[in-house]
């Protein structure tokens, strides 16, 4: 293993803070078996995870994923406690700072727990194992006379019980369980695994004294605010920097270059000053002359015709097609067209993003709120020109993230500044930044072709899409979709059709696209399950009754995969989210129920919104959702999420909308791009479908069926479609 992965105990102790004693695990699962040892002096190891356990009882595991509300630190520690048996007042969590000693550390995709959930489970059962060894020589018994309860080992014969901090200088000299020979628990025995648990950072949380990437502080730090051009990859001509250095606090003005990496800087003119008022003050009374670039001209509302026009006309062939489409239209008894269209999104997460950093002595550090700390940490070396070594990242609480935080060009900003100014320097955006500089959700046109024979039964399907792909962040003139986009909704729906036909139009980009919570599945969900509802009007067939049709036979669509699609599951959530509602139920005058069920992140969501139109205005009444995501660590927590993403979707459904005119987005902050608000919340009811499948994803699911699962439930009230988001554009808000 090259030394420049490997962590020592002397390492571990000063990085995290811990106690120079204790008994430290280390687990390494970036083979296919993970690898756990004790971290001993002299002993160097690349953990993912570690646990120590103090003489105190206290419990310290460090987390290799960023916490930014989705509940992986309790997950973490509830998956480590449930088999060690340890006794939750004593679990505490910390964050692991940017290093590829602890292998994937990106926080996203929903695969958190789903990649590390079983060596979790490993570590804390061997922990455990290693205790009842400890105690099992200081009494000279059997093993298997021994049990671990509550943070004790207890014997079972006479019911002595030594407490686990206790056994700590024991357990240290005991050797590490073989693999084979680990037993997690059954399910019937979980404490915490799959329990409604509070997060390790409630106290934190609800005192006060949680720290964000923003609250980050240094002696002698400064504060900088950027003037970034109006248009992506503008650059400056002039500045006048007279009236900002007017602002008491002001200290500086300087420009930064831009920094053609995906992840890099987007440059500007920036403002340095003694607090962060002052830098955004003396940043509003620069006088700033701009190029705008190739990008000046972009304007959304001519982009929107000029992709909807191409998903009219044949496009690039798609993988995944089969039968003769050509044939299925020609024998339909009924055909239905239908074209469907998403602008760009947003992330809009609570934190804006902020770094800082401190650049000296040949050495960098940097305290962010981050989602992926590695590329944060690679990033800023490759600027500095500096082995990644000397780079440090902490990485702290995220006020939200959603993706934005996925994409460290803020942290290479703070880095460039600190270098600059030779001091730390903290960097931190506006709203009104986080609006108009983001990485954008992409925006996208679909058009659906259906067939339905005199039965009422689909047997064709074409579909063509339109976005400007994530892949043009990292290479120029990606004008067409990647597979992992097609493989978001688009391509792998569940449907049992004799006849699919699949292409993609081509989309230039010209804003900086990235991912947002559910990417591609966002707009695929919108046109596929409000296409679906459209045939089922169509056949005249009621809704839930045409989607377990389409749906079709239990089976098991097997891939690449380790999670296949499993038809059975999905249908199973649509019958339980349906049950939830009382659908078939009689309705108020002016309310109407729509359906949809979504496969994503491999879990399985379906949602049933019932609203009222008064008015030509929509209110959200009821919103139920099953979701099945495999084995559940923290129940409480899926709950969360999916009433977050019902929230979240409902904000995209009704205002989330950023476009751009003279190449500059129009949105500035959240009058303008608004949330749904407190007075508008729904009732929102979850279930959580018990499962002895593999976890899989939570944080992301929820989302993609809530937009066409209201807009199916207009349709129910009014017998108006809505083919196009977001709703206070059709004046339905």
């Amino acid at each position: 293993m090259s030394s420049k992965n490997t962590v020592s105990r002397r390492n571990f102790v000063k990085i995290f803070g811990l106690a120079s004693s204790g008994l430290i695990l280390g687990c390494n699962f970036s083979g296919k078996t993970p690898k756990i040892v004790r971290i001993d002096d002299g002993i160097s190891f690349a953990p993912n995870l570690f646990v120590q356990l103090k003489k105190d009882g206290k419990l310290i595991l460090i987390s290799s994923r960023s916490e930014m509300g989705q509940g992986v630190k309790t997950s973490l520690a509830s998956a480590i406690a449930d088999e060690m048996e340890a006794d939750w007042n004593f679990v505490s969590v910390q964050h692991a700072t940017g290093n590829a000693a602890f292998g994937n550390q990106n926080t996203d995709g929903s695969r958190s727990v789903r990649t590390i959930l079983t060596p979790m489970r490993k570590m804390g059962a061997m922990a455990k194992m290693m205790l009842i060894s400890a105690a099992a020589k200081k009494w000279n018994v059997a093993e298997k006379e021994c049990v671990a309860e509550n943070h004790y080992i207890i014997n079972t014969k006479t019911k002595e019980k030594i407490f686990f901090g206790d056994l700590v200088e024991e357990a240290k000299k005991v050797s590490i369980p073989s693999d084979k020979n680990i037993q997690l628990k059954d399910k019937k025995d979980f404490k915490y695994i799959g329990k409604n648990l509070k997060s390790v950072d409630l106290h934190d949380f609800t005192h006060g004294t949680a720290i964000y990437g923003i609250d980050a502080r240094l002696p002698n730090m400064k504060f900088a605010a950027i003037a970034r051009c109006p248009s992506p990859f503008g650059t400056v001509t002039s500045f006048d920097k007279t009236e900002a250095l007017k602002i008491t606090g002001v200290i500086d003005v300087v420009a930064l270059d831009r920094v053609k990496r995906a992840f890099g800087m987007l440059g500007g003119v920036a403002v340095i000053a003694t607090n962060t008022w002052a830098a955004f003050q003396g940043k509003n009374n620069l006088e700033i002359t701009w190029n705008l670039g190739d990008n000046g001209n972009y304007d959304s509302k001519k982009y929107k015709q000029l992709i909807t026009d191409r998903v009219h006309k044949k496009g690039k062939i798609v993988p995944g097609g089969k039968g003769n489409i050509n044939k299925a239209f020609k024998n339909a008894d009924k055909t239905v067209e239908a074209t469907y269209y998403v602008p760009h999104l947003v992330h809009a997460p609570m934190e804006v993003p902020n770094a800082l950093a401190w650049v000296h002595d040949g050495k960098c550090e940097v305290w962010t709120s981050t989602q992926t700390p590695q590329r944060a940490r690679e990033e800023a070396a490759n600027y500095l020109g500096i082995d990644k070594e000397n780079v440090t990242i902490n990485v702290t609480l995220l006020g939200g993230g959603f993706g934005r935080k996925a994409k460290p060009d803020y942290v290479v900003e703070a880095v460039a500044l600190s270098k600059k100014m030779n001091a730390p320097v903290q960097v931190v955006w506006s709203r009104e930044d986080e609006m108009q500089h983001a990485y954008y959700h992409t925006v996208s046109a679909q058009y659906i072709k259906g067939s339905l024979d005199d039965k009422g039964k689909v047997t064709g399907w074409l579909h063509r899409t339109a976005f400007p792909s994530i892949t043009s962040t990292f290479k120029p003139l990606s004008d067409y979709g990647a597979g992992f986009e097609f493989a978001q909704g688009f391509n792998n729906h569940p449907f049992q059709i004799p006849n699919i036909h699949l292409e993609n139009a081509k989309a230039e980009a010209y804003v900086r696209i990235g991912w947002l919570r559910s990417v591609a599945h966002i707009y695929h969900s919108f046109g596929i399950n409000s296409f679906v509802d459209e045939l089922a009007a169509k056949a005249n067939k009621d809704p839930l009754l045409f989607n377990l049709e389409l749906i079709g036979n239990n089976r098991i669509r097997q891939g690449r995969s380790k999670y296949p699609l499993n038809t059975k599951r999905l249908k199973n959530v649509l019958n339980i989210a349906v049950k939830m509602a009382d659908w078939g139920k009689k309705l108020p005058d002016g309310h109407g129920i729509g359906l949809t069920v979504h496969y994503s992140f491999y879990s399985y969501v379906a949602s049933v919104v019932e609203v009222s139109v008064i008015n030509d205005k929509v209110k959200v009444h009821n919103i139920y959702t099953a979701i099945d995501c495999g084995l559940v660590l923290n129940k409480d927590n899926v709950i969360n999420q999916m009433e977050g993403a019902a929230l979240f979707g409902m904000s995209l459904t009704f205002y989330g909308e950023i476009t751009a005119k003279n190449g500059a987005i129009v949105q500035s902050n959240f009058h303008d791009y608004q949330m749904t608000r407190m007075k508008d919340a729904p009732t929102i009811e979850v279930t959580v479908v018990d499962s002895d499948e593999p976890a899989t994803g939570v944080g992301e699911p929820g989302v993609p069926p809530i937009a066409p699962a209201i807009c199916n439930a207009i349709f129910n009230a009014t017998g108006k479609r809505i083919r196009e988001l977001p709703l206070k554009n059709i004046g339905l808000v």
